[in-house]
């Protein structure tokens, strides 16, 4: 293996992505920041940071939507949950928030379970191009063992985020998206076969296919997406007494192990 690479960059860094030329002007992807994207608003700024291309203005409305729609402020949901203890022993706002942030990444919530649920709808799709049948693609994956993200939730059996998430790609004139139907139909026959129900996931991952977004652009995209929720959920923890946020009594651990433990070195 060649340490060429390393000799090219060790001193300089050659990108396309973005410079900042201090005391002059800042570029990002082809765009001077303060002067061609001066007058975006943040989201559309963000998207084509990820994107390296403008969207549609109601593409960056629909988009938006995500984040408004997860934000709950509830401190029992998990990546809330650790924000607030991060809070209750005070930690800063930005280390408390990141905390939050990094477990969003989790195998049954957040941006996992997303982008295999947009992966399953393009390989969905996929399948469908090729004459196969979407129901056949279904149960292909059920036989492979495969979770069908954006289906069933836990700790509820409906979603109310889904009405809300249809109303605004109506309202948005993206309702009428391909990956959308295909959601829709596959939660019509889980629904009627097996009981299940539709999370926002499902919703969420077909409209970001119809908008074309690839898995690495739409993990990007909701990285952040939880975080207007966990701000008040820092704020309530921070401002009660330390170490108040859902304390445990030693008499209500349950310990079934031995008695003593003989600890090594």
């Amino acid at each position: 293996m060649s340490h060429k690479h390393l000799l090219e960059t060790e001193k300089h860094w050659l990108t396309r992505k973005g410079k900042a030329f201090l005391s002059d002007r800042v570029i990002l992807h082809r765009k001077d920041l303060h002067q061609d994207l001066g007058d975006y608003e943040w989201m559309r700024v963000f998207l084509y940071s990820i994107l390296e291309r403008d969207v549609e203005e109601n593409v960056a409305k629909l988009l938006n939507t995500f984040w408004v729609c997860t934000g709950y402020p509830d401190a029992s949901i998990w990546p809330n949950h650790v924000t607030a203890l991060a809070a209750t022993v005070r930690s800063t706002p930005s280390l408390s928030l990141m905390a939050g942030m990094s477990v969003s990444e989790a195998s049954i919530y957040g941006r996992r379970p997303e982008v295999r649920a947009l992966d399953f709808f393009y390989r969905a799709g996929q399948h469908c191009d090729a004459g196969g049948d979407l129901i056949e693609f279904v149960e292909n994956e059920k036989a492979a063992g495969r979770t069908l993200y954006g289906y069933g939730r836990p700790l509820a059996n409906s979603d109310e985020r889904v009405p809300f998430m249809l109303a605004k790609a109506k309202e948005f004139g993206l309702d009428g998206g391909r990956h959308l139907q295909i959601a829709l139909d596959v939660y019509a026959y889980l629904n009627e076969t097996y009981g299940f129900s539709m999370n926002v996931a499902a919703i969420h991952a077909g409209l970001a296919a119809d908008v074309g977004l690839n898995c690495q652009e739409y993990q990007l995209f909701m990285t952040p997406c939880f975080i207007s929720g966990m701000i008040p959920c820092y704020q309530d923890a921070r401002d009660r007494p330390e170490g108040s946020f859902f304390p445990v009594r030693c008499t209500n651990i349950v310990y079934n192990g031995p008695a003593k433990r003989k600890w090594g070195n």
